[in-house]
């Protein structure tokens, strides 16, 4: 089978790989989409918690971000033919047949107009998930630090679940246009703008009852922490790119900011929840799914995608 692996930093290998075999209460899924994902690009490069990685990587490792169509089944319900998002069992999902299973398996609706589209219900199922460790968001000011994919979809997503603004920043005038086009109420250039005292204005002064850091780099956390309002939530969403990283904690620690984080692999359990909230348009998030690039243009995807390359955002791969 199709499969790539990441041979050094910032190199891509092309391997013809042993077929997995699902093992009970497993399916295996043929892809036509794999998406790449802002936790692959440490992996990537090398850099920061990744710094210490061996190469070459697993075969596959880490995509996790899968459509495709079962063709093989030992898990009962789950039959031959199906279309599927699917979370690939040990993240090994940079290639042409992945083992899966439930909770980490969606439908889709065979005869959806734009297939490929569908793969953000994988990151909208994580941001599902994160939403229920935190409390509501109805009427209450929000600022999503950072619009990358996942900021794209949390702006958009606290503007449908009833915030009273939902406030963007990016050092990429490019993303808060997509910002805008996704819902946020008001967007932050931070390349040019002092993004707190932004917010101050745009909130009357009242800053921000709920922040999310999406970025996960030092200065995109250092911005969220001196958004929050007194008493406030900052959710560390994003990947971190360091364990030791810096950070204004007294400045958190006098503003008696609530610090919430969230990660792993048990979005899972609401991936059919995101796949009917994109596919009934609740969550009309298909168009960030660009570009669409062969299979063959991995390496130029990668890249595309370290260097925030402009109009790349939740890239995806076609098999």
């Amino acid at each position: 089978m199709r499969a790539i692996r990441i041979a050094e930093p910032r190199r891509i290998e092309f391997l013809d790989a042993p077929m997995p075999e699902p093992l009970d209460g497993e399916v295996l899924v043929q892809c036509s989409h794999v998406a790449l994902c802002g936790s692959n690009m440490g992996q990537y490069t090398g850099q920061g918690v990744w710094g210490d990685l061996e190469f070459p990587n697993p075969t596959g490792w880490a995509g996790h971000e899968n459509i495709g169509t079962i063709v093989q089944s030992r898990c009962e319900g789950w039959e031959p033919g199906t279309l599927v998002l699917a979370q690939p069992e040990g993240y090994f999902g940079f290639a042409e047949f992945i083992r899966s299973k439930p909770p980490g398996i969606a439908t889709l609706p065979p005869d959806a107009p734009d297939v490929g589209a569908l793969v953000v219900a994988q990151p909208l199922a994580t941001i599902l998930r994160a939403l229920t460790r935190t409390g509501h968001v109805i009427n209450q000011r929000c600022a999503v630090v950072g619009q990358g994919p996942m900021g794209l979809v949390w702006t958009h997503v606290l503007g449908r679940m009833g915030a009273k603004q939902v406030i963007a920043t990016d050092l990429l005038a490019w993303r808060l246009d997509w910002a805008k086009r996704f819902g946020a109420s008001a967007v932050v250039d931070a390349s040019k703008e002092d993004s707190a005292e932004v917010v101050r204005e745009l909130t009357g002064g009242e800053m921000i009852d709920f922040c999310v850091d999406a970025a996960g780099k030092a200065d995109s956390l250092s911005t969220a922490a001196y958004l929050v309002r007194h008493g406030g939530r900052l959710f560390v969403f994003g990947m971190p790119d360091y364990n030791d990283q810096k950070f204004p904690w007294y400045a958190a620690f006098r503003n008696e900011t609530q610090i919430i984080t969230c990660v792993g692999p048990e979005c899972g359990a609401f991936f059919q929840t995101a796949v009917d909230m994109v596919v009934g348009g609740s969550a009309d998030l298909g168009a960030m799914v660009t570009p669409r690039m062969p299979w063959d243009q991995a390496a130029e995807a990668f890249e595309m995608y370290a260097e925030c390359a402009e109009g790349s955002l939740k890239l995806t791969l076609e098999l």
